[in-house]
């Protein structure tokens, strides 16, 4: 079936697809709307050599044969092809089971399957696929997927407009500020329309869009749930369960505290950033440039984070973050634990004043790195070395 998709200039990390498919094995591929899921399946059917069946999960028909456990009908529905592609498929219930079947049954098939909400589409996949699915996790454009059409001289000149609007593909592509703004309005109401407020457990659609702007507003500080909870009026566990949903719906990414358990660590806060730049300043409606704003320190720590986040996910180099402050406000904004050792990196905007290792830091953690990221020096933070 023909599926509508926006033809992206840019070369996704993930691309070939080839080597993360194997045999009776399903390949699912999360993240937002609109970051390039279905262009990154369209992409790879149009050059497969495989003879394959795509389908969508919004389909009645497909979400009825595939939700039914009904194994002669749903051995029917795959016989003949090589592989399986369905996209949106978080909207077929059960379709952990009906997968399992299939990759169960039908020896040699590949299956890749596309979802949007995290919260849908990895509790009917989880169980049922243990041991037989591989996840990834695709963003909006990454700084180094960007690099398939521009040089990074050229991205250092456009990083304002990152700050700004983001990575979106559409934003990318659009041709005019005012296009920019229209798309990232469209696309965070999306988010919050379709993928959270649609969800039956959410009672008071004011209080989580209240929420997530308190949320815009506390970039880079530690936040309280109790104090977030007196702040909108709500009681606690509300207040859990709607951070737990815009974290699950690729809306925002908690940060916990780092602690050896040393008294004057501060570990009983969270950090919240938004996953993309553009749909944080689409939630407070504030688009200006950066000399008109009093938030570009937040964007930048917003920006690197998210960066950073990229780069672990596309190069699968798998390590525990945190942030680091003591109560004396000595503080390291991301510290990623990985092969046995901590990395701390502060993120700076400005190149002017250089930024001294926390004593703390140095004192608890000897063995420790420390590394303040600038817009000087940032690109050797994201980018691979040559």
């Amino acid at each position: 079936m023909e599926l509508k998709y926006i033809q992206c200039m840019f070369r996704r990390a993930y691309e070939p697809l080839d080597q993360y498919l194997h045999p009776n094995k399903v390949l699912v591929i999360y993240g937002p709307r609109r970051v390039g899921k279905t262009t990154l399946l369209q992409n790879y059917l149009q050059q497969t050599g495989m003879k394959y069946k795509l389908d969508s999960g919004d389909n009645i028909r497909t979400q009825q044969t595939l939700s039914s456990q009904d194994f002669s009908q749903i051995l029917a529905y795959v016989e003949g092809y090589d592989l399986l592609a369905i996209d949106e498929a978080q909207n077929i219930p059960n379709i952990g089971m009906g997968l399992k079947i299939i990759v169960d049954q039908v020896p040699g098939i590949r299956v890749i399957v596309t979802g949007s909400s995290s919260f849908e589409l990895a509790g009917q996949v989880g169980e049922p696929l243990t041991g037989r699915k591989l996840t990834l996790s695709l963003y909006p454009l990454a700084q180094s997927e960007l690099l398939s059409a521009n040089n990074k001289f050229e991205l250092k000149e456009k990083l304002a407009e990152y700050l700004v609007f983001g990575s979106y593909p559409e934003v990318i592509q659009a041709g005019s500020t005012s296009m920019r703004i229209e798309t990232l309005t469209e696309i965070a109401n999306a988010y919050l329309l379709k993928d959270i407020l649609a969800f039956d457990r959410v009672k008071n659609s004011r209080v989580l869009l209240d929420l997530l702007k308190l949320l815009a507003f506390q970039i880079g500080s530690e936040v309280s749930i109790n104090e977030l909870a007196t702040q909108l009026g709500a009681d606690v566990k509300t207040i859990q369960r709607y951070l737990d949903l815009l974290e699950k719906a690729f809306v925002i990414i908690r940060l916990g505290g780092f602690s050896r358990n040393l008294r004057q660590e501060v570990v009983n806060k969270s950090k919240y950033y938004f996953i993309d730049n553009g749909i944080r300043n689409a939630v407070i409606a504030q688009f200006n440039g950066l000399d008109q704003r009093n938030d570009v320190g937040p964007l930048w720590e917003n920006f690197m984070f998210v960066e950073r986040l990229k780069y672990r996910a596309y190069r699968s180099l798998y390590a525990n973050i945190y942030f680091w402050r003591t109560y004396d406000r000595q503080e390291i904004d991301l510290v990623e634990e990985h092969g046995g050792k901590l990395h701390g990196y502060e993120f700076k905007w400005s190149e002017s004043r250089p930024v001294p290792t926390p004593k703390n830091w140095v004192n608890s953690y000897p063995d420790a790195s420390f590394t303040a990221i600038n817009a000087g020096n940032y690109q050797d933070f994201i980018f691979d070395q040559q």
